[in-house]
C-alpha cells in the first residue's frame, strides 16, 4: 500500500501537535477517514465524534477537520459544546469553526448559556467571536436575563459589558412591563434601556390590585378572622357577665353592711327613748289614780264629818 493512499482507521484516541501556537488538538470517533503523514487534508471523524482543543471542546455526531494544521472545524448532528476561555456551553445542529480566527457560527436551533452571568440566548444563528467575546444572534432571538426577556431578529451581545442591541420588532419585557421599538439598547448591568423608532410600551403600576389567587386568599383569611372573633365573644360576653354579677353582689353586701353598721346604734337609741317615754307615761298616770284616790278618800271623811 502506498502512504498517500486513503486509509480508514479506526481510533479511540489520537492526539496531533498542531502548529497553531503549539496548540495540542485530542480527539475520539468510531471512525476516522482520512490521509496519514499530511496534515493539510481533510479527516473525518464519524460516529459519537469528540474534539477538544485549548479553547473549545466539541461533541457531535460527525466531525471535520481541515486547513492547514486542520484549523477549521466542522462538526454536525446533535452539537455539543462549550468554549473554556469564556465559560459558554451551546448546543446546535451544526457548527463551524477557525482556530486561527477563534470565531465560531453555530447553525439551527441554537442554545447559548453565558454561565459567568446567567444569561441564555437563543436564535437560528449564532456567530460568536472569542476574542471580543462578542455574539450575533439572527433570526428569532430570544434572549433570557434574570426577569428580562429579550426578542427581535436581530441582536448582538456584548459579554464583558452586559449590553444587548436588539433591533427587527425589538422587544424587551421586565416582568409585567413590556417595551417595544425598531431599536433597543438594553443594560443588562443597570437595567436601563433606549428605544428608538415606533416605541410603544406597556407599564403595570405597582400599586395595582392583587390577582383572583390573592384576592381569595384575603377573603378566606378575613373569614376565618371572623369565625374566631365570634367563637371569642360568647366566652368574653360570659366571663364579663359573671364578672359584673360578681361586682354587683359584692357591691350590694357592703351596701348592707354599710346601712347595718349605721342603722343598727340608731335602732337602739330609738328603743331606748319609747322604753324611757313609756316609764315616764306609766309613771304619770300611776301618780294620777293616786291623787283620784286620795281625793276620793277624802271626799268621804269629809261627808262622814257632816252627818254627824
Amino acid at each position: 500500500m502506498h502512504m498517500n493512499k486513503k486509509i480508514i482507521i479506526f481510533v479511540s484516541i489520537i492526539c496531533i501537535l498542531s502548529n497553531i501556537y503549539a496548540e495540542k488538538i485530542i480527539f475520539s470517533a468510531n471512525s476516522m477517514t482520512g490521509q496519514a503523514g499530511n496534515s493539510n487534508t481533510t479527516t473525518y471523524l464519524s460516529g459519537n465524534a469528540y474534539i477538544k482543543t485549548d479553547s473549545m471542546e466539541i461533541q457531535a455526531d460527525s466531525i471535520e477537520l481541515s486547513g492547514e494544521d486542520y484549523k477549521n472545524i466542522k462538526a454536525e448532528g446533535n452539537v455539543i459544546g462549550k468554549n473554556i476561555e469564556s465559560n459558554m456551553e451551546f448546543t446546535c445542529d451544526s457548527l463551524d469553526y477557525n482556530r486561527v480566527t477563534k470565531v465560531a457560527q453555530l447553525n439551527g436551533n441554537v442554545n447559548l448559556d453565558d454561565k459567568d452571568n446567567d444569561v441564555n440566548a437563543k436564535a437560528e444563528i449564532i456567530t460568536y467571536n472569542q476574542d471580543d467575546d462578542i455574539a450575533i444572534l439572527q433570526m428569532k432571538v430570544n434572549l433570557v436575563q434574570e426577569d428580562n426577556v429579550c426578542s427581535g431578529s436581530y441582536a448582538v451581545y456584548y459579554k464583558k459589558t452586559q449590553i444587548l442591541e436588539i433591533s427587527g420588532n425589538a422587544q424587551v419585557k421586565k416582568k409585567d412591563d413590556i417595551f417595544r421599538a425598531q431599536f433597543i439598547n438594553f443594560d443588562m448591568n443597570t437595567q436601563d434601556i433606549k428605544l428608538g423608532g415606533n416605541v410603544k410600551g406597556t407599564v403595570k403600576d405597582s400599586k395595582e390590585k392583587p390577582n383572583s389567587e390573592n384576592e381569595n386568599d384575603l377573603k378566606q383569611k378575613k373569614k376565618d378572622n371572623q369565625e374566631k372573633a365570634e367563637n371569642l365573644i360568647p366566652e368574653n360576653a360570659e366571663q364579663n357577665s359573671s364578672l359584673s354579677n360578681n361586682t354587683s353582689e359584692n357591691k350590694t353586701e357592703e351596701t348592707i353592711t354599710d346601712d347595718e353598721s349605721e342603722d343598727k346604734p340608731q335602732i337602739k337609741i330609738d328603743e331606748e327613748k319609747n322604753n324611757s317615754s313609756e316609764n315616764e307615761n306609766s309613771q304619770n298616770s300611776q301618780e294620777s289614780e293616786n291623787t283620784n284616790q286620795n281625793n276620793k278618800s277624802k271626799i268621804k271623811k269629809s261627808k262622814k264629818v257632816q252627818k254627824k
